[in-house]
C-alpha cells in the first residue's frame, strides 16, 4: 500500500480510502465486519462514513456497524484513521440537522456512541450551510477538537470560494481549519478542476473524491451490460448518462483492454496522478471487490494515455483552473 499525508498535515493515510456507505443497505453486517478487515490487511488505514449512511432516519446504521467492529478489539480502532461527516438531517426537529453549533456538538456525540471511539480523526462538513457562520461553526468545532473528540476538521461539496472564506475566517482565529475537501470528481466530472482544486492546493487540503467510477460508468458498464452483471449502471440517472457518452465510454473500455487494466482501476488510477488528490473513496460491496480495487495503485500512465484520456473526455472550458479555463 502507498501511503501520503493528508493535505498538509503530518497524518498519514492510504492512497485509498475505504467507503462504507453500502454498510447496511447493500452488504450485510457480517461482510461489511469482513471487508474492513481485509483492508486492514491491505493497508488501507482510512475509512470514511457519515451519520446518515444506513437509510434510515437517525439512526446512524452504518456507523453501528463500524463501532461494532472497533468493539472487537486487536487494535483495530488505533490502525484507522476515521472520517465521518455531519450537516444532513438526523431527525424530525428543526434543529437536528445544519450545521449551528448545537447539531455540530451533539452530532459528534452521538458519533462517538454509534462508532463506540473516544476520538473521530477527521470530522467533515457534509455540505455548505448557507445560513450559519463560519465563526458558530469554528467555534464548535475548536471546542470539539480542545476536548480531543476531533483531531482534524474537513469539508465535502464546498465550492472553491467556500474553501476561501472557511479557511480565512479559520486563520482569523488562530485555528488550523480545513484539511480536506471531498467533492465528486471522476473523468465524467471535472468541474472541480476549475476552483476547487486551485483553492485545495493553496490552503494545503487533500481532496479526497466520491464517486471516482460515475455510479459504476467508468467501471466497465458497457462490458457488464453485456455479460448481464450490471447493477448500479441500470439506474436511470446513469442509463441516460451512459446514453449520452456511450461513444466515449466505449472507446474508454477498448482503451483500458489495451493497457491490459480493469476501467475501474485505470479511472482510479488517473485520480491518483491529480494534483491535490489524496485518495479517492472506494465503496466495495464484497471482499472481491475490494481486492480488485488494489490493481488502481499498479496502473501507470504515459502520456499519451493521459492525453487520450483528455480527449475522450474533456475538463470544462479549456481545461485546467479558472480564470484561464474560460478566459484569455
Amino acid at each position: 500500500m502507498e501511503y501520503t499525508n493528508l493535505g498538509r498535515t503530518g497524518l498519514s493515510v492510504s492512497r485509498l480510502c475505504l467507503g462504507t456507505m453500502n454498510f447496511g443497505p447493500e452488504t450485510s453486517e457480517p461482510d461489511s465486519h469482513a471487508i474492513m478487515d481485509r483492508a486492514l490487511e491491505q493497508g488501507i488505514n482510512f475509512f470514511d462514513t457519515a451519520n446518515v449512511y444506513g437509510r434510515k432516519l437517525g439512526e446512524g446504521v452504518t456507523e453501528n456497524i463500524i463501532g461494532r467492529w472497533f468493539a472487537q478489539g486487536d487494535g483495530r480502532r488505533d490502525r484507522v484513521v476515521l472520517a465521518t461527516k455531519v450537516y444532513n438531517r438526523m431527525g424530525e426537529w428543526p434543529n437536528e440537522q445544519g450545521l449551528s453549533a448545537r447539531h455540530i456538538v451533539r452530532s459528534c456525540e452521538d458519533s462517538l456512541r454509534r462508532l463506540q471511539t473516544d476520538w473521530i480523526d477527521l470530522y467533515q462538513m457534509h455540505h455548505i450551510s448557507r445560513t450559519t457562520p463560519f465563526e458558530e461553526i469554528w467555534q464548535a468545532m475548536e471546542t470539539l477538537v480542545a476536548q480531543g473528540k476531533v483531531l482534524y476538521v474537513g469539508s465535502s461539496n464546498f465550492a472553491g470560494w467556500h474553501l476561501a472564506r472557511a479557511q480565512e475566517s479559520a486563520d482569523r482565529r488562530n485555528f488550523l481549519g480545513l484539511v480536506s475537501e471531498q467533492s465528486i470528481y471522476n473523468l465524467m466530472n471535472r468541474f472541480v478542476e476549475l476552483e476547487v482544486l486551485p483553492a485545495a492546493e493553496q490552503y494545503g487540503l487533500g481532496v479526497i473524491p466520491w464517486s471516482p467510477l460515475q455510479g459504476g460508468l467508468l467501471g466497465g458498464a458497457i462490458r457488464k451490460l453485456a455479460e448481464g452483471s450490471a447493477s448500479r449502471s441500470r439506474n436511470e440517472h446513469a442509463t441516460r448518462l451512459l446514453a449520452e457518452n456511450r461513444a466515449a465510454i466505449e472507446a474508454y473500455e477498448k482503451l483500458c483492454a489495451d493497457l491490459g487494466h480493469d476501467p475501474a482501476n485505470v479511472a482510479l488510477g488517473w485520480l491518483l496522478t491529480r494534483p491535490a488528490v489524496t485518495a479517492p473513496i472506494i465503496g466495495p460491496r464484497t471482499v472481491q471487490q475490494l481486492d480488485a480495487t488494489l490493481g488502481a495503485l499498479t496502473v501507470e500512465f504515459s502520456a499519451e494515455t493521459l492525453a487520450r484520456l483528455d480527449e475522450l473526455f474533456p475538463a470544462p472550458g479549456k481545461g485546467g483552473p479558472g480564470p484561464e479555463a474560460w478566459a484569455w
